[in-house]
């Protein structure tokens, strides 16, 4: 069995797919979105290519060194996320050509089920009880928000009482037994961020998300000693090496993105390494069925699991949502807050392609919006 054929198609509402075919009609499928730079990963995937056509689809651990080393200049998400929909892809393929499920490849299942958590409040949140009981109607037990929208730099009294109000109407809704998790994603300083945690603690967050953006992840370690509040990062993170630093700053949630840290086989040796740390995992997803289902195959073969992000119904979904791409949903239904290990063979699901390629032809670009602080400088978004 050789690679006989690799495509990419742009979908809505912001995704890449992988597909790669063998001369024996099997087909692999893979995620590599990198939301605002699809273009960018899509040349990047038609120039492995050239390698990987006419080589066997077996040697994922061959093709990812390969891949990941064989440039003199390494690393990035633009390559990064190539390789993961590539990686991605050929595991599907390995499960579909032994019919087992990947995460059965992966050492076996350590358990039934996984959490799964929703977003709420988009990004500038509001209106957040009504959101988190839409969610809690669909079944599940755990929900995502944004601290908040725009930040200022130093924060100021208003903006800190309003993500405290919005946390704790939050947990109103949601009571003792179910959980929220705040994603400050990256919008705040360091020091905003040690003056707002304290004031959260008693309303106590599943976790407080990427409090500095990653390039200041050596001011880490500070923020997780000033609360008590679980510290979770690494969405932005693409591979082992950056995320030891974080690690060993005393992070206790760890979030790599299967669809931009190496795919499948670079994110189980994060896991591996997260374990050491007494670190649980509770990757990135606000993607696609590929991603998703690529994530909950990692999940079950991996002890320290927390929980999982999906997307299906999140803010960004315009024009196109996760189970649009599916032909059987069932194997991502919600039963009680959490996703039932998949039996189907490779990632468990399977990929309506005359769906995948008409929404190629009609692909809009996304990008990330640019946001700017009353003085007209720029602000994270």
């Amino acid at each position: 069995m050789i690679i006989s054929r690799i495509e990419t198609f742009r979908v809505a509402p912001r995704w890449l797919f992988v597909r790669i075919e063998t001369d024996t009609g099997l087909i692999g499928w893979g995620e590599a979105s990198l939301e605002g730079h699809t273009d960018a990963v899509r040349a990047t995937v038609t120039q492995f290519a050239e390698y990987l056509l006419g080589t066997d689809p077996q040697r994922i651990e061959d093709h990812w060194q390969v891949l990941t080393k064989g440039g003199f200049y390494r690393g990035g998400p633009v390559l990064a996320s190539a390789v993961s929909g590539i990686d991605q892809a050929l595991w599907d393929l390995l499960g579909k050509a032994l019919n087992v499920p990947v995460h059965v490849l992966l050492g076996g299942a350590v358990r039934d089920r996984i959490r799964v958590y929703g977003w709420v409040g988009g990004d500038d949140p509001s209106e957040i009880e009504d959101a988190i009981r839409a969610q809690l109607e669909v079944g599940l037990t755990a929900v995502k928000m944004n601290a908040s929208g725009r930040m200022g730099k130093n924060g100021s009294v208003s903006e800190v009482a309003g993500v405290v109000e919005r946390v704790a109407a939050a947990r109103t809704v949601l009571g003792p037994d179910r959980d929220v998790a705040v994603d400050f994603h990256g919008r705040f300083t360091a020091a905003t961020v040690r003056r707002v945690a304290p004031l959260l603690e008693e309303l106590h967050p599943f976790f407080l998300e990427e409090p500095v953006v990653p390039e200041n992840s050596h001011l880490i370690a500070d923020i997780a000693r000033s609360t008590s509040i679980p510290v979770a990062t690494g969405e932005r993170l693409y591979n082992r090496q950056e995320f030891l630093p974080v690690l060993q700053a005393g992070i206790a949630v760890a979030q790599p993105d299967l669809s931009h840290a190496g795919g499948i086989s670079e994110v189980r040796r994060i896991a591996a390494l997260a374990e050491v740390y007494d670190v649980q995992l509770a990757p990135h997803c606000p993607l696609g069925p590929l991603a998703l289902a690529a994530c909950l195959q990692v999940g079950f073969a991996t002890p320290n699991y927390l929980i999982q992000e999906q997307s299906i119904g999140i803010h960004y979904n315009k024009g196109a949502e996760v189970l649009d791409y599916v032909l059987d949903t069932s194997p991502l239904k919600f039963v009680e807050g959490h996703i039932e290990r998949p039996t189907g063979p490779g990632l468990g699901i399977e990929i309506d392609e005359a769906a995948v390629r008409a929404a190629d032809a009609h692909h809009v670009d996304w990008r990330s919006p640019v946001w700017r602080h009353s003085d007209g400088s720029f602000s994270e978004w």
